[in-house]
């Protein structure tokens, strides 16, 4: 689901509720580019850590979850999505292993979904939009 919110150099007057992610308010370029680096943060930490993707959306949503709620907002999507992606990677991981190989293509998958929906994500958070990770299951509220 996303939304707009309109691109403002002042602060916003006000902030989206809690239940209701889809109201549009201004929101300041330095939040767009918050919100970006929670999503690619996540794909960074997952290349440098080997897997612990959800260090960088984690530190970056605890960092400015009290300062603005876009970026709340996009800091919890990126650290469901990424924890969401570490289960998926165990679980691929630890099929190629049982299958002796035969499931190799799984891990590669999740990288390759991990990127893709990363990206698009981080682009929505640049142009002041609410983005939600499809078919993920959202552990932080």
């Amino acid at each position: 689901m996303s939304s707009e919110f309109p691109s403002s150099e002042e602060p916003p007057v006000a902030e989206p509720a809690a239940s209701s992610p889809s109201e549009p308010v201004p929101v300041t370029q330095e939040e767009r580019t918050w919100g970006l680096f929670a999503h690619l943060s996540g794909l960074l930490a997952t290349f440098v850590t080997a897997g612990f993707g959800f260090l960088g959306p984690l530190i970056i949503w605890l960092a400015k979850k009290d300062t603005s709620k876009f970026v709340d907002y996009h800091g919890k999507e990126a650290l469901n999505f990424q924890l969401n992606m570490l289960i998926l990677s165990v679980i691929a991981v630890a099929a190629t292993i049982i299958t002796c190989g035969f499931a190799f293509p799984l891990p590669m998958a999740v990288v390759v979904i991990n990127c893709v929906f990363s990206i698009i994500a981080a682009l929505k958070a640049n142009e002041g939009k609410l983005y939600e990770y499809p078919y993920i299951v959202r552990m932080v509220k």
